[in-house]
């Protein structure tokens, strides 16, 4: 709507990114927001090592909508910081793809906890 645009134009000015999450019941929430997209990765960087189990058993999927440069800067982190087993890289789907749009970047991994 209407006055969802202004949030989001103010958010474009001041570079303010939201960090979702995918609730237990299934729904996406903002867990937090970063300043800067440099700073987004790395919070979603720390928010996967912070909660990652077993990470050298796993195949972690990174997703990105036309940010490869960033997927790969976020995978080269995670090869740097834990042993894992895989990580796969590939673009968000056109279902999420065309609401977040251009820039997403998403981490898929088994965690051990969840944010209630």
């Amino acid at each position: 709507g209407r006055l969802a645009l202004i949030p989001a134009l103010l958010g474009t000015i001041l570079r303010v990114k939201p960090l979702l999450h995918v609730s237990p019941e299934g729904k996406l929430t903002v867990e937090g927001k970063a300043r800067g997209r440099q700073s987004a990765i790395d919070r979603l960087f720390e928010r996967m090592v912070n909660t990652i189990e077993n990470s050298e058993e796993q195949t972690i999927y990174i997703s990105h909508g036309d940010c490869i440069e960033d997927a790969e800067y976020l995978k080269n982190k995670i090869i740097a910081a834990l042993p894992v087993k895989e990580i796969l890289i590939n673009y968000i789907g056109p279902v999420v793809g065309s609401h977040s749009g251009p820039g997403t970047l998403a981490v898929f991994f088994l965690g051990n906890d969840r944010i209630e």
